[in-house]
């Protein structure tokens, strides 16, 4: 599975980090990143939990 983050929508609150920081940080722009190139098995929950909290839907998994 692969993560995204569409930066044109993202509002850099932080909460995808705090929920899977082993797949999302916050970039030098103050906006989330994606760090793996594929979501790793053991964090696709914690990562589709991110995606679905983002308060504006900026972040996909699949």
């Amino acid at each position: 599975m692969k993560a995204n983050v569409d930066k044109d929508v993202c509002i850099g609150c932080g909460l995808c980090p705090s929920i899977c920081i082993e797949v999302f940080e916050m970039d030098d722009d103050g906006k989330a990143k994606v760090i793996v190139d594929e979501v790793p098995k053991d964090h696709i929950e914690h990562a589709k939990d991110a995606a679905v909290s983002c308060p504006v839907n900026a972040i996909s998994v699949e």
